[in-house]
């Protein structure tokens, strides 16, 4: 059997390329880390207004890079055994690729939801959203690592037991599955946002292809963070064609 590790990333900024982590936590079986580092750049109130981590915190930190810590979840995310679940994994793998970390199997619970909401009942997939969307009950504080590993790992729990009575599988195929899911980006459903908020992508495609156009150069401008929506507006335009 796999071995399933949680984690979260909390960060300088919301851009892999020139962010740094500054806080990581992971929960695997009963065990649990969570620590402050001091990143390479500042952290800008911007992202302190979220996190609540100052650089008055890490000032005395040592570097991700440098410490014990680090070595440590080297080993266990890169062992073949493991499988590492984030939610929007992209990001929180990008930022611990910058650390010379790479898992080497993981899940998007992201994406993971996203399938199964064939139905697209479902706003918004954000982590807190889903929290509160599906009921979990759990104490856990938002935008901190352990915080958001804790609450993930309930929304896994959720996902697998779906997964699990809809394909009609067990628990190991299941986690294939969603490990399957989690490796190539995922088809965005609904606009909740903008002129179409609250029509489906299928719709607004019939309807104003000029829009789905106008919208892919947008999102081309910063790719890295917009696979999803590159992915789908190019599939619906393609399918126009």
């Amino acid at each position: 059997m796999k071995k399933i590790i949680f984690f979260d990333t909390e960060t300088t900024g919301n851009e892999p390329k020139k962010d740094f982590l500054c806080q990581i936590a992971y929960k695997t079986g009963n065990e649990t880390f969570c620590e402050l580092y001091k990143p390479s750049i500042p952290i800008p109130p911007e992202a302190s207004a979220i996190t609540h981590i100052t650089n008055k915190m890490v000032a005395d930190k040592e570097a991700f890079r440098d410490s014990v810590g680090c070595k440590k979840i080297k080993e266990l995310f890169e062992d073949s055994n493991s499988v590492v679940v984030a939610h929007n994994a992209k990001f929180d793998i990008a930022i611990i690729d910058k650390e010379n970390i790479k898992p080497t199997n993981f899940i998007c619970t992201l994406r993971v939801a996203r399938y199964l909401d064939k139905e697209n009942i479902i706003p918004q997939y954000k982590l807190q959203f889903l929290r509160y969307y599906l009921d979990i009950n759990i104490e856990a504080s938002a935008h901190d690592a352990l915080g958001d590993v804790l609450v993930l790992e309930k929304l896994f729990e959720r996902l697998l037991s779906k997964i699990i009575k809809e394909e009609n599988i067990d628990q190991d195929k299941a986690i294939e599955k969603m490990i399957e899911i989690s490796s190539k980006p995922s088809i965005m459903n609904l606009f909740n946002f903008g002129k179409h908020n609250g029509k489906t992508v299928a719709e607004v495609a019939d309807i104003d292809r000029g829009y789905l156009e106008w919208m892919l150069a947008q999102k081309e401008q910063n790719p890295d963070n917009e696979e999803d929506w590159v992915y789908t507006l190019k599939y619906y335009l393609r399918k126009l064609q």
